[in-house]
């Protein structure tokens, strides 16, 4: 057999993310000799697994690692934990280093577009493994994958601009294909994330792993509407979350429970297994042919998204993240209020309006 070239710019050693070749499973749950999956594993818990600069760089080579390795049957996104799979970019490092730094923060943007487009360009099958919320960037990179399986605990949505950004990392891009408009623009502007269980209804996620055991036995997330019922407006509400009585018994079971993902993990393996059994360029032509919906409007929107992000670390971004990253545990937002009407006077956006609309001088002046 003749030696193999390796196509990787670079042999690297991960230590932001984890990287692991995990056995391909056959339908009936056997392991295939000599075929893998590639896990690409988010390592940032106690920030739910936002991404640091130093991490985008890894993801980023992992998937040209997992594109390039001949045993690589699907990839596998996904994040440790139960809490989170990812809510975006690190708010700390947006706090303390980008805010008022626009030149950097482009910089930073740009990888921010190659990891995204390391997703779309990947030549294997990339599933969102979903093991808690999706907001954010989190959310953007997933529905850059092809595939989403989640757990019946997750939550998916946006936060830009509650937070002083705009979702146009890939959402304003992504969403409306999958949803259409008027619900992604619902989405996106307003920042109220869906339930697993709307977005399957929604058609944004591929399938639902129910993770909660009592007794040893997975029951559905009781926290929300799984009936596809109305309100008093005849309005469906199935996925929307309990109100009142029914809200607080849901909180009480889930307290008493226990988290298990194996079900997740079934579900994602079982996905694959239907994969590995395809000619593999068949499916790769399929799946790039399906990416080339979204790649229209993110390789026309990109850049231009980009230099756009990076001035506004000047005002609102700077603004928004450092009222999450500096606020109260239970005021992480400016006053919004405050801010248009000084912004109607004509206030110029400075460090003295900064502090007036601020919860951390809010918080000084009370």
């Amino acid at each position: 057999m003749k030696k193999l070239h390796s196509h990787n710019l670079v042999e690297i050693d991960f230590k932001e993310i984890i990287f692991e070749k995990r056995k391909c499973l056959d339908k009936d749950g056997s392991a295939v000799d000599g075929l893998y999956n590639a896990w690409i594993i988010l390592n940032n818990p106690k920030q739910f697994n936002s991404y640091t600069t130093a991490a985008i760089k890894e993801i980023i080579l992992a998937f040209r690692t997992a594109s390039n390795d001949r045993s690589v049957v699907a990839v596998v996104l996904t994040a440790v934990g139960d809490k989170a799979f990812c809510t975006g970019g690190n708010t700390k490092e947006y706090a303390e280093y980008y805010s008022g730094n626009p030149q950097e923060y482009s910089q930073y943007m740009r990888l921010f577009n190659d990891m995204v487009s390391a997703i779309l360009m990947c030549e294997k099958p990339v599933i969102c493994r979903v093991n808690g919320m999706r907001i954010g960037g989190g959310q953007e990179i997933g529905m850059a994958c092809d595939f989403t399986i989640a757990t019946d605990l997750a939550r998916f949505g946006q936060a830009g601009p509650k937070h002083g950004s705009a979702p146009i990392g890939g959402a304003t891009d992504f969403l409306p294909l999958f949803v259409g408009i008027e619900r992604a623009m619902s989405s996106l502007t307003l920042c109220e994330p869906w339930s697993a269980h709307q977005a399957y209804y929604y058609g944004v996620i591929t399938d639902i792993a129910p993770a909660l055991k009592v007794d040893g036995k997975f029951i559905v997330n009781p926290m929300v509407v799984t009936d596809r019922i109305t309100d008093e407006y005849g309005k469906i509400v199935f996925g929307s979350m309990k109100t009142g009585e029914a809200l607080a018994k849901a909180k009480e079971i889930v307290a008493s429970a226990s988290i298990d993902l194996a079900m997740l993990d079934k579900i994602v393996n079982n996905l694959i297994a239907k994969i590995l059994h395809t000619f593999p360029n068949c499916m790769n032509k399929t799946i790039s042919e399906v990416r080339k919906f979204k790649l229209e409007h993110w390789d026309k929107n990109k850049e231009g998204s980009r230099e756009w992000l990076a001035l506004n670390m000047m005002s609102e971004a700077k603004a928004g993240f450092k009222a999450f990253n500096d606020g109260p545990k239970d005021n992480r937002e400016v006053d919004f209020i405050k801010l248009r009407q000084l912004l109607a006077e004509g206030h110029e956006w400075n460090e003295e309006l900064h502090e007036i609309i601020s919860p951390q001088f809010q918080k000084v002046m009370a």
